[in-house]
């Protein structure tokens, strides 16, 4: 082999293997401008979003078990993640016993899931036992808003069900999910998790 060769051939690998390096350091090394709450969007969360982040509270009020007129503002202090949902909605009744899940073992004087039932006013006692079977007895409570009383259901912006929006002890939104998620994840565990382990 010519002696050229056996000094531009190590010098090319050598070249090549630097510029490879600094091609990895100069992408690894750029700032992630992501939100905490954007990373954990992954796995089951992958189709959390926080395009609507810091939206106020919405109006609009619904009934408790006892038929109590509330509105969100009830559950203030605290981290909420209210689901829109009906026993008509296939994707809704199999992300039900995933929230359940979520409330056994996240819920707390800091974090609770509101499950508010948006069927019609015939199927309210329906709607109760269906949440029941799916979610495990007494694990979350019952709320209702029934079409006639949507304006909780549109002031959300959400548009179809189930919806799933995560709101701050202040009332502002921090992230939301469109359609089916699995908050019995490790995900869903980790998301829940940062928001409370950011106010310690």
């Amino acid at each position: 082999m010519p002696r050229i060769l056996r000094i531009v051939i190590p010098v090319m690998f050598i070249g090549l293997v630097l510029a490879i390096s600094y091609a990895v350091m100069t992408a690894t090394s750029k700032g992630d401008d992501r939100s905490d709450i954007e990373k954990l969007a992954t796995g089951s969360l992958a189709a959390l979003e926080t395009s609507k982040a810091g939206s106020a509270l919405p109006e609009g009020s619904f009934t408790d078990l006892a038929g109590n007129e509330l509105s969100l503002e009830a559950f203030s202090g605290k981290y909420i993640l209210v689901n829109f949902w009906a026993t008509w909605c296939g994707p809704c009744e199999r992300e039900m016993p995933s929230l359940g899940e979520l409330e056994a073992t996240k819920g707390s004087d800091r974090f609770q899931v509101v499950a508010i039932s948006v069927d019609a006013v015939e199927d309210r006692d329906y709607a109760i036992q269906r949440l029941e079977e799916l979610a495990g007895k007494g694990v979350l409570d019952f709320y209702f808003a029934p079409p006639e009383s949507w304006d909780i259901v549109y002031n959300a912006n959400a548009r179809g069900f189930p919806t799933s929006v995560i709101y701050s002890p202040d009332g502002t939104e921090i992230a939301r999910i469109a359609g089916e998620a699995d908050w019995s994840s490790y995900e869903a565990a980790a998301l829940i998790d940062n928001l409370l382990g950011s106010d310690d």
